[in-house]
């Protein structure tokens, strides 16, 4: 019994021990973990002989191991390693892709569109009969019915086999017109297409056209030679002549045979100027130019204006200031050619010339009057044509003959022409040494 009592207390002061050292090895290792580890030589007095630990060696440790460290670890090499020196910027972009340069065609010619013989025409005493092809444009694409006219006039008929759509009305319908020439009577119509775009879509592949159509027939002769030869043309030409006639003036190289591709001058220069209008279909007509005035601006009525063309085709220019500006003699009866001194305006805030003037001609077959004529001052008004006896009213007003209201002529096409920037320059002056 004593025995076992004994036993019992040594055991309880073993617990008591192994207590005590457990506490003192929490305290240690959180001391430790604030403190560099030992060396590997300290920690190894904790072995015993045989190479068991020993708990119960007072300077035994056991080794610590911190997860928080070693997951932070990688993070924190990166950051030292980043930090070791100076940081080069991030210079990589994304591949540009290469331009390939495409050659152009050396000998390359923009090729003009060939003009198709899509309408046809037949006269006969008293009507005209006109056919159009669907293919217009001979492209493959057919035109719309509704968008033909001749005229005002609509399609009266088509022919499915053929591909043509036809009109056919009397000589004097439509819209006609009747000029005269001196053999024949032609009455002119004017097939006009306006394209219209595809079912449910803006677009259309054809562009518009106006096709003039004409019917010739010879005038009957009188064998007579006291012949009656009427000189009148019909009033319908003078409504036509306005729209069809095209007016324009152009800068022209000294021989005239180009015009000029440059549109500076300097003072003293002389400017040449071709006037000249577009026939299309008419008899045989004569321009002339009846006023003319340069402006800084293209507004005509804007001040400073000049004009140099005044009282239906008086130059006086020349006269005015004494220049050699005058009015070329006649090559062609559809151009009128004049030469004018370069000038600038005083005080003028632009070099730039604008010129504006209106261009009237007339049956070439009529002789020049005073309201139309081309004059010019030398030492007296003479007239391009040498009809000198015209030009008498340039110091006056001219006007109809014996004072009437009534114009000379039955007939004459009036348009506006305009020319610029004109850019006049003065000379450099170079002064020599005394």
């Amino acid at each position: 019994m004593g025995f076992l009592q004994g036993v019992l207390v040594l055991v309880v002061i073993v617990a008591f021990d192994l207590k005590s050292a457990w506490g003192s090895l929490k305290h240690r290792q959180s001391s430790s973990s604030m403190k560099p580890q030992s060396a590997p030589a300290s920690r190894g007095h904790a072995l015993s002989s045989q190479g068991f630990v020993n708990p119960f060696q007072k300077d035994y440790q056991f080794p610590v191991l911190d997860s928080r460290r070693f997951a932070q670890e990688p993070l924190g090499l990166q950051e030292k390693q980043l930090m070791q020196g100076p940081v080069k910027p991030l210079d990589w972009k994304f591949p540009v892709v290469p331009e390939v340069q495409r050659e152009l065609a050396a000998n390359f010619q923009l090729r003009q569109p060939v003009t198709p013989s899509s309408v046809a025409v037949q006269c006969s005493e008293n009507r005209v009969h006109v056919e159009v092809k669907k293919d217009m444009f001979s492209n493959g694409q057919l035109i719309q019915p509704s968008g033909l006219s001749m005229g005002g006039c609509p399609v009266v008929g088509e022919d499915s086999a053929s591909g043509v759509l036809i009109f056919e009305y009397a000589l004097q319908d439509c819209n006609s017109v009747l000029m005269m020439t001196e053999d024949e009577l032609v009455y002119t119509y004017a097939v006009t297409y306006t394209p219209v775009a595809f079912a449910g879509t803006p677009i259309t592949r054809t562009e518009g056209a106006v096709v003039g159509v004409q019917c010739h027939y010879q005038r009957l002769h009188n064998v007579s030679s006291n012949a009656l030869r009427p000189t009148w043309v019909p009033y319908a030409s003078t409504e036509v002549g306005e729209d069809v006639l095209v007016f324009s003036m152009s800068l022209m190289i000294d021989d005239w045979s180009f015009q000029r591709p440059s549109n500076i001058y300097y003072l003293g220069d002389t400017i040449n100027i071709e006037a000249s209008v577009k026939v299309y279909n008419h008899v045989p007509l004569r321009v002339f130019v009846d006023s003319c005035v340069a402006t800084q601006v293209p507004d005509v009525t804007s001040v400073p204006r000049y004009s140099f063309i005044e009282n239906h085709g008086c130059l006086v220019d020349a006269k005015a200031t004494a220049s050699s500006s005058h009015f070329l003699p006649r090559t062609q009866e559809d151009k009128i050619r004049f030469q004018l001194e370069a000038f600038m305006f005083q005080g003028g805030s632009s070099p730039s010339i604008y010129m504006t003037c209106t261009v009237k001609a007339t049956l070439a077959s009529a002789p020049s009057d005073a309201l139309h004529k081309s004059c010019s001052f030398s030492n007296g008004w003479l007239a391009a044509d040498g009809n000198h006896q015209v030009c008498a009213c340039c110091d006056s007003t001219c006007g109809p003959a014996g004072g009437s209201d009534v114009p000379i002529r039955g007939v004459q096409w009036e348009g506006k022409a305009s020319l610029g920037p004109v850019m006049v320059q003065g000379r450099q002056k170079t002064l020599a040494g005394l």
